[in-house]
């Protein structure tokens, strides 16, 4: 029921709202609107005007098609807005996969390490043994991460998309990725999983994770569900040609359904509005969690 991260216990008795933060030029959502410190810090203080109870910091686009961006650089566009970050009093997440960026972020104040990879990814050239993510998320003793499932890599998922049963591979992935990381000391309250709705998945795919959620919870770790502006929504309300700014409806509507079938944290671009539809919610269900337990199909 707790989320433990660098300096905060995140209380997940009621679903949490992760506000994406791109820093990115290239944003799929956005067309990089916050890069820039300045511009990336006000956006920060309006997601925690507008509700937000974790800021998720993402320096480098996967987005489909992307390629991977060297190091140097996402520290550059990062660590002057982590900087600030860190002190506004909330949890502060870092989207990177790569293990000399997590280590930079965690020694200046990240709480959060959300990867796509979940820990797989090294930089062999750089001298990065395999493991080595794993290793810096161990070595930061209450860091929280988020270990994602994602079939292929960012520059050719989807052309290449996951075959047969979603649900059950994403399971297998996750369980055993947690599994590897539980080896290495890490306590089971640090780790979320995450499904990756549209990393290399189909339509059909993505919206079978949703429908199958509860075999995730099995897991017995907090779950993450990152639906907001996906081409999946698009896909089935509005027609795929409908501009990811313009998503917004479905993106809520998404975050709702994950939220009532058992997802603790949303990870959302919309935020006010998404925290509206939340209160909504838990008016009708003012303990969703405890009751879920006692039917016996939460973690």
């Amino acid at each position: 029921m707790f989320w433990q991260t660098s300096r905060h216990l995140i209380d997940l008795r009621q679903p949490r709202v992760m506000g994406i933060v791109n820093l990115t030029p290239d944003s799929f959502s956005d067309g990089g609107r916050h890069a820039g410190p300045g511009a990336a810090l006000r956006h920060c203080e309006q997601l925690l005007a507008e509700g937000a109870d974790i800021l998720d910091l993402g320096a480098e686009s996967s987005r489909p098609g992307s390629a991977v961006l060297p190091a140097d650089e996402e520290l550059a566009r990062l660590l002057p807005v982590l900087r600030e970050a860190a002190r506004l009093g909330v949890p502060v997440s870092i989207d990177t996969y790569k293990p000399r960026v997590m280590q930079a972020a965690l020694h200046l104040g990240a709480d959060i390490v959300n990867d796509i990879w979940a820990l797989r990814w090294h930089d062999a050239a750089a001298g990065e043994a395999p493991g080595a993510a794993q290793a810096v998320v161990a070595g930061h003793p209450h860091c929280g991460v988020c270990l994602m499932h994602m079939h292929g890599e960012p520059a050719t998922m989807q052309r290449e998309p996951m075959d047969g049963d979603a649900p059950a591979q994403v399971r297998a992935f996750l369980a055993e990725a947690a599994l590897q990381l539980r080896a290495r000391g890490v306590a089971a309250e640090r780790i979320v999983l995450d499904p990756g709705i549209g990393f290399g998945k189909t339509v059909a795919q993505n919206f079978a994770l949703l429908a199958r959620q509860a075999e995730l919870l099995e897991l017995g770790h907090a779950l993450l569900a990152g639906w907001s502006r996906k081409s999946s929504l698009a896909a089935v309300a509005g027609g795929s040609d409908r501009p990811a700014s313009e998503r917004m409806l479905p993106s809520v509507a998404a975050a709702l359904l994950a939220v009532e079938r058992g997802a603790r944290i949303v990870r959302v671009h919309d935020v006010r509005d998404t925290v509206a539809a939340l209160q909504v919610w838990r008016a009708a269900t003012p303990d969703p969690f405890s009751v879920r337990q006692q039917e016996g199909t939460s973690p």
